[in-house]
């Protein structure tokens, strides 16, 4: 039989539970948060830094994967995006974060194949160590960050969904990225800074 004095732990134990969920959520860059610096390693086998990036506005950072149906849905839509915003200054970085050990689709080599096959136009990193996903505090595949350069610094301008219908492209209402970085490249304001990504969970390593 559980006590009154049971009951509280329980609750207390779940509350804990529930503050530490939160808290892992809300890690990573927020809005308005200059970005890191990063080095990672390109599909082409060239090491890539965001610090390369010294010529632009600023640029759409999208953590995608091989293996992710979502991500593969997407994945026309972002080579669209960097056809269309890489000649205004906002070029695509592509990371993948994800496990070749859990996903034999996500190796280097599957990613390098992918690249080439689909002639993506953007360097195709790959977060080996995870670490600048869980800088970037990213969960799911695709997630975007738009960053805008400011000075020196890339600064968070929009964190989420590349729009609002990952299975149908023709059924898509708003065009979050799109949007915002069209308003970025005009001097205007992002209007809708957040949107909750949809996507496959990251399995993260031990």
């Amino acid at each position: 039989m559980i006590t009154k004095n049971n009951k509280m732990k329980i609750c207390l134990l779940i509350s804990m539970v529930l503050c530490l969920g939160m808290n892992f959520q809300s890690g990573g860059y927020q809005i308005g948060d200059a970005v890191g610096n990063f080095r990672l390693k390109n599909t082409d086998g060239n090491m890539v830094s965001l610090g390369d990036y010294s010529n632009v506005k600023g640029v759409i950072v999208i953590f995608t994967s091989n293996h992710c149906p979502f991500a593969r849905a997407y994945e026309d839509r972002i080579i669209a995006l960097n056809s269309k915003f890489a000649s205004q200054g906002f070029p695509v970085i592509a990371i993948n974060p994800s496990d070749p050990g859990t996903h034999q689709d996500d190796t280097f080599e599957k990613m390098k194949e992918r690249s080439s096959s689909k002639n993506y136009g953007y360097p195709y990193l790959v977060d080996d160590s995870q670490q600048v996903a869980k800088m970037f505090g990213v969960g799911r595949t695709p997630q975007v960050y738009v960053l805008q350069k400011v000075g020196a610094k890339f600064t968070v301008r929009y964190m989420g969904m590349i729009d609002d219908n990952p299975q149908d492209p023709g059924g898509v209402t708003k065009l979050y990225v799109d949007e915002a970085v069209s308003n970025l490249a005009g001097g205007k304001p992002v209007v809708t800074t957040i949107t909750k990504p949809v996507g496959c969970a990251i399995k993260w390593k031990n």
